[in-house]
């Protein structure tokens, strides 16, 4: 019993060590430093009492801790904010949602945007907020977000992100993965009208959704992507968009479209041809794979596959041959030379009679 309890502790510790260090909740406080750079913490983390305006979003994205802590390098102060996530992708829900037309990526480094007002850094489940963004050099807040990021989830962002065309305007892209966050991004990208589409995109089935705002000299658009996890789906939830959309967004040149498991609903184009352009420009390929066996450059051909099943054939044949007139040949000679001593024993042969007729059945009458 002592040995197996030895067991159990070392495989427990190294299945411990082996786990990434993530903070767990109500411990979001212990992630702060010390200090970086020149910035040392004045007290103690504190909770914030709530989000008002971004509860919703927030709830949805699977907030689970939001902290504040203040620095000093002793003429300036800073305030930095972490908020924990359930993992990742409702992470990045909640930092598109933050985001607005003001705010440009920054050089910081990974998904980042800064105005006068705050800097934002997505750091796998968690964001990093720094107001003001201008009293930390640049070298303190990536020493700062290198902190913060070894206590994080660094899970894969949601790949529909990729599947936007490049050339959106700053700030406008963002994410959902729940109706709430859909709704809070057409409102701030003022596309009030499409919001009764909301209802009709298909999160209980798994949707995810990406936005954008484009510009190009005179031209303008929306680009909304819709994710299914099958074509089926995609299918299904484009006809209830169809039937959704407003009148006046038609007329106005918003068409949806289908490729494989995502629909592209591209809004209130300012052209027809840009709006064809934008959607020709989504990065999004299928791929299908072909488990059939196949053929390969170092298989032998296939004539010289069927000459030897032949010849392998041929042989088993030839052996059967042999086999069976040699046995045949012993049997043969050993009736004439050892006649009744083999072979044909009648003594030793038993028949089994069914009482049919009176004549009895003699043995010797086979031979």
């Amino acid at each position: 019993m002592r040995k197996f309890r030895l067991i159990f502790l070392s495989v427990f510790s190294a299945a411990m060590a082996a786990a990434p260090c993530l903070p767990a909740q109500g411990t979001l406080e212990r992630v702060f430093p010390e200090r970086f750079g020149r910035w040392n913490a004045i007290g103690s983390p504190s909770k914030i009492k709530g989000d008002e305006g971004r509860a919703q979003v927030f709830a949805e994205s699977g907030l689970t801790d939001s902290v504040a802590s203040e620095y000093s390098d002793g003429t300036q102060k800073v305030v930095v904010v972490l908020r924990q996530f359930r993992d990742p992708s409702g992470a990045y829900q909640a930092y598109t949602a933050e985001l607005g037309p003001d705010m440009h990526p920054s050089t910081v480094g990974g998904p980042s945007a800064i105005n006068q007002e705050r800097l934002l850094v997505l750091l796998g489940n968690l964001i990093l907020e720094v107001r003001p963004p201008q009293n930390p050099t640049t070298n303190e807040l990536q020493q700062l977000a290198a902190m913060v990021l070894k206590h994080s989830d660094q899970a894969p962002l949601p790949p529909i992100r990729t599947h936007l065309p490049s050339g959106f305007s700053d700030g406008t892209q963002r994410y959902a993965l729940g109706p709430a966050a859909l709704r809070s991004a057409l409102n701030s990208l003022k596309r009030d009208e499409f919001t009764n589409l909301v209802s009709e995109a298909g999160f209980a089935s798994g949707a995810e959704a990406m936005i954008a705002e484009y510009r190009n000299g005179k031209d303008s658009a929306g680009l909304l992507l819709l994710e299914y996890p099958t074509p089926q789906l995609a299918e299904q939830h484009l006809r209830h968009l169809e039937e959704a959309l407003p009148p006046a967004a038609k007329r106005a040149g918003t068409t949806i479209e289908r490729k494989a498991s995502l629909l592209s609903l591209v809004l209130k184009p300012s052209s027809a041809a840009y709006g064809d352009a934008l959607r020709s420009a989504v990065t999004y390929e299928t791929a299908v794979t072909w488990n059939e066996p196949h053929q390969t450059v170092t298989d032998p051909p296939l004539v010289t596959t069927l000459v030897k099943i032949i010849l392998g054939t041929g042989v088993f044949m030839v052996v059967a041959v042999v086999l069976g007139a040699a046995f045949g040949g012993v049997r043969v000679l050993a009736k004439i030379f050892f006649p009744g001593k083999v072979f044909d024993r009648p003594e030793q042969l038993d028949v089994l009679q069914l009482g049919l007729s009176s004549k009895r059945i003699n043995s010797r009458d086979f031979y």
